[in-house]
């Protein structure tokens, strides 16, 4: 509970460093209007996940995180803004895990080749650790979430030491694109063997080429004094492509991956409160790619006896009903569909919000057997799961329940049950 706490009295002191003073620098409307400006650039920076100070803008990712295998993963991030540069910056951050006593940090910096833009070349070096299975678009990084609960309950990480050279590229306003080259030493914290082509890989290095696109072709701008502020508008889709080159910078196997995500949301309300969110997310791998760099699913259920031994935090976007490790596939499809019901106002601070959540998976996996000393299946019959969350009920905390049905349905009724609680709050 202490750390959930933590999330939300940060986040009141955000809040709390913008309270604006009234003084006698001219007439009330300029006063609103710079301090309209002043907050308009602010949330343009935590949005992007940074506190902005004079030099130096904090990047909040790396602040305070827990999961299975480090425990409390807590440290400094952050990177040099426009103040003290505005063709180059400097990045990096530190962190230590609590749980294996060990520290991971990355240290890189840019610089800009073209203004109109938004052109940037970047040099990193990375040592840290990585869930195996994730799927992650790079240009996701230029978009923030503060609290990710699903990472409390990760357990399978792989580690690796990267080098990457990379070019940051908008191409028109309403697309976004990131290419990188990449050489990386990958050895996972579990038991895994990777068996191909006769050879049996317990460590292993990859050289790979990826370019990511964000189209967010209905996105709107509005100016408010000189901050241009963008409205995301729906649908948006990002497309990523990876290519992996065996006997290139000594990397050890050829593979290619494909993933693509579309969001699309209706709204049912003139104030947006109530809304019709659609997630249909896939991806593909073919050739020789290690278990590390396959699809999870998003699963985010902890294999514990009982329901209330399972009870933890509910994630956005993730699988409430499937084990962690339960499955992995070379190709799979997702469909998440939530309809949010206007809010209760049962008073002016607390008004909860019904969500109704439906959620498909589909997979499957070519030469399971390359994979060893690790058990799991394939989505191929069809995963599904209904339920629905009450949130913000108090201080942002609420309830979520979903139960497990069709080809995956568990004997035992209790396994097909997850009750969590959720965390939201909004700026």
């Amino acid at each position: 509970m202490q750390k959930y706490c933590a999330y939300l009295l940060f986040m009141v002191c955000l809040w709390s460093a913008q309270a604006q003073v009234p003084t006698k620098v001219g007439d009330t409307l300029t006063v609103v209007q710079q301090d309209s400006i002043k907050k308009s650039k602010f949330f343009k920076q935590i949005g992007n996940g940074f506190f902005p100070t004079k030099f130096i803008d904090i990047d909040l990712r790396y602040l305070f995180k827990f999961n299975q295998y480090e425990g409390v993963r807590t440290g400094l991030g952050g990177r040099t803004n426009e103040n003290l540069s505005e063709k180059y910056r400097v990045n990096g951050y530190v962190v230590y895990g609590f749980k294996d006593h060990t520290f991971k940090y990355s240290v890189g910096g840019g610089f800009r080749v073209s203004e109109p833009t938004d052109t940037w070349i970047n040099l990193d070096y990375t040592d840290d650790l990585q869930e195996t299975g994730s799927s992650t678009f790079l240009t996701d990084k230029r978009f923030f979430s503060f609290f990710e609960p699903r990472l409390l309950n990760i357990n399978l990480f792989h580690h690796h030491i990267t080098k990457a050279i990379s070019v940051e590229h908008r191409i028109t306003p309403y697309l976004l694109s990131e290419t990188e080259f990449s050489r990386s030493n990958v050895t996972t914290t579990y038991d895994y063997t990777f068996f191909v082509d006769d050879k049996a890989f317990k460590e292993f290095r990859l050289s790979t080429a990826q370019m990511s696109l964000q189209w967010n072709p209905f996105n709107t701008f509005e100016t408010v004094g000189d901050v241009e502020v963008e409205k995301e508008g729906y649908p948006n889709f990002t497309l990523q492509m990876t290519r992996s080159f065996k006997d290139v910078i000594g990397g050890d196997f050829n593979f290619f991956k494909a993933d693509f995500r579309t969001i699309y949301k209706l709204d049912h309300t003139a104030d947006g409160k109530s809304f019709t969110e659609a997630t249909l997310t896939s991806g593909i791998a073919t050739g020789k790619t290690p278990l590390t760099h396959l699809y999870h699913a998003y699963p985010n259920n902890i294999d514990k006896e009982t329901i209330l031994q399972r009870f933890s935090v509910a994630g956005i976007n993730s699988f409430e009903t499937m084990y962690f490790n339960e499955f992995f596939s070379d190709r799979f499809a997702t469909l998440q569909l939530k309809h949010y019901l206007k809010p209760f106002n049962i008073a002016k601070k607390m008004q909860p919000q019904m969500v109704l959540i439906s959620r498909f998976a589909i997979g499957d996996m070519h030469d399971i057997d390359r994979h060893q000393q690790v058990t799991f299946g394939t989505l191929d019959k069809g995963y599904s799961e209904a339920g629905f969350e009450i949130n913000k009920i108090l201080f942002g905390f609420g309830l979520s329940f979903a139960y497990r049905y069709g080809g995956y349905h568990l004997p035992e009724f209790t396994d097909n049950v997850a009750a969590k609680f959720t965390f939201n709050i909004s700026l």
